[in-house]
């Protein structure tokens, strides 16, 4: 859920469209606040309602509604409910912001050139979420472009049966500062952090993922366009290769380098992008009849180069085993491998190529356990969902281990090519198995791999009584996927 200040319009807007700021009225009696921006010339046009980002407003879309208008399009913006001016409270996707969507579409039909016959949805993060969950409950909706959304929401802050603390608290302060967050809201967060009313949440979470709706996406069959970020530090790419699965066609799935709804930003101020200008062919191919636009999967390696593929099947050729053997360390403090800070981190290397690195012989043994191969000769592509499989005898009752994947060099240095946490919450030996998220990565001639296993990171609240003992035994093992 973005959290960046809105783009600012373009100097002018081409001389074909029309600006207004409009009030839209939801289905409770809210006001909430939008622009139109049409073209000048006799409709029918096809249509595309865009659903703000999270704490951020209608201005958001301007630059990619003006290029749109221009080309034939009656483009709506609103800013999502219970933010800026718009009344009501925070929904966080519920009910009332699907409704709110409906509304959207009506009052396009009643009082635009709109076709509605030919409406899509889009929006990044908050709202490519909203706008997935809209698409399963209104079949006038016929194609969604969905920018850095989310499919599983419980997921997204339980990944692993781990807390997530920075993206949540991330998003309570923007409510906070920018919107009215509903009482709903604020005792779901509290719950959250205090560790309680787990079911609860679970249950809230639920009724505002896409996954829940996809008996309507199947019988509505909208074209559906997903794109997020290998290093999503908010809604993690697998959530997202699961329901590309589950989806009937047409559909695409993108995964770039970078955090969260860091690949599509330059498009939100109207510079080139590679994200928005497959969303712009997306909307032209099943809106306008225009061309079909590529493959079904596409990959924007990390390190540069992109991939097709006709699924995500055909993403991963073959997967290397490689044994894990014994080793015991105990949770007494963080290592120097670590996933660094929300958006940050990740956001880095999409602008600079720059993963996140650690010098492997630092990392503290004592702490963690550390594995690596032998040099690659011929180095490896990796693509795909790495798997980690651990058998743990814990010290403790909970605990909580972060497995890492590196790239390493010969200076020791290592590069993060994935990673993710899980966590036990009940005595006894645990056999682990962990799906790292999917990437997109080119090990170099002469590398290593590693795998590192600690018990903390800055990015999760971990369940580890201080000193207790972790024994990983020797049945386990690291699965790497690669073409």
């Amino acid at each position: 859920m973005i959290l960046l200040a809105a783009a600012p319009a373009p100097a002018h807007a081409a001389a074909t469209t029309a600006f207004r700021a409009v009030d839209l009225p939801a289905r409770d009696g809210a006001l909430l606040k939008a622009n139109l921006v049409s073209p000048t010339t006799p409709g029918p046009h096809p249509a595309i309602v865009f659903i703000s980002s999270w704490g951020l407003n209608d201005a958001e879309y301007l630059a990619q509604a003006r290029s749109l208008a221009a080309a034939g399009y009656v483009v709506l913006s609103y800013t999502a409910r219970g933010f800026w001016s718009s009344g009501g409270q925070i929904d966080t996707a519920g009910p009332k912001d699907i409704a709110d969507v409906s509304a959207a579409i009506d009052w396009l039909d009643a009082n635009t050139t709109a076709d509605p016959a030919r409406v899509g949805l889009g929006g990044v993060s908050y709202g490519a979420g909203i706008s997935l969950i809209a698409a399963g409950q209104d079949p006038r909706v016929r194609a969604v472009v969905a920018l850095s959304g989310w499919s599983d929401l419980v997921e997204s802050l339980y990944a692993g049966q781990t807390r997530h603390p920075q993206a949540v608290w991330l998003l309570q302060a923007t409510a906070e500062l920018l919107g009215r967050p509903s009482a709903e809201f604020e005792g779901i967060v509290a719950d959250y952090f205090a560790n309680r009313n787990v079911d609860g949440i679970a249950a809230w979470g639920r009724i505002r993922s896409a996954e829940a709706y996809l008996d309507g996406l199947r019988a509505n069959r909208p074209a559906v366009l997903l794109a997020n970020a290998y290093g999503d530090s908010i809604f993690g790419p697998n959530q997202l290769v699961d329901f590309f699965g589950d989806l009937p066609g047409p559909k695409r799935l993108e995964l770039s380098p970078g955090d969260h709804a860091i690949p599509e930003l330059t498009g939100l101020a109207g510079l080139p992008n590679e994200v928005w200008a497959s969303a712009r062919q997306w909307f032209d191919e099943h809106l306008r009849g225009g061309p079909a636009g590529g493959a079904p999967v596409v990959l924007r390696v990390r390190g540069g180069g992109v991939e097709s593929y006709a699924d995500w099947a055909d993403v991963t050729g073959s997967t290397t085993r490689y044994p894990l053997s014994a080793a015991t360390f105990r949770a007494n403090g963080d290592t120097v491998a670590n996933a660094g800070v929300v958006l940050l981190t990740n956001g880095l290397e999409a602008l600079t190529g720059i993963p996140p690195l650690a010098w492997l012989p630092a990392v503290d043994r004592s702490r963690a356990a550390v594995w690596q191969t032998g040099l690659l000769p011929g180095g490896v592509a990796v693509r795909g969902i790495p798997r980690v499989h651990l058998t743990v005898t814990p010290g403790a009752g909970t605990g909580t281990v972060v497995a890492y994947l590196y790239d390493v060099d010969l200076l020791g240095t290592g590069r993060l090519v994935t990673h993710a946490p899980y966590t036990w919450l009940s005595g006894g030996q645990q056999v682990i198995d962990l799906a790292l998220p999917a990437t997109a990565w080119n090990v170099p001639a002469g590398h290593r791999l590693a795998l590192v296993v600690d018990t903390e990171d800055p990015l999760y609240l971990d369940a580890n009584p201080r000193g207790a003992a972790i024994a990983v035994s020797g049945s386990s093992w690291v699965d790497v996927p690669s073409r």
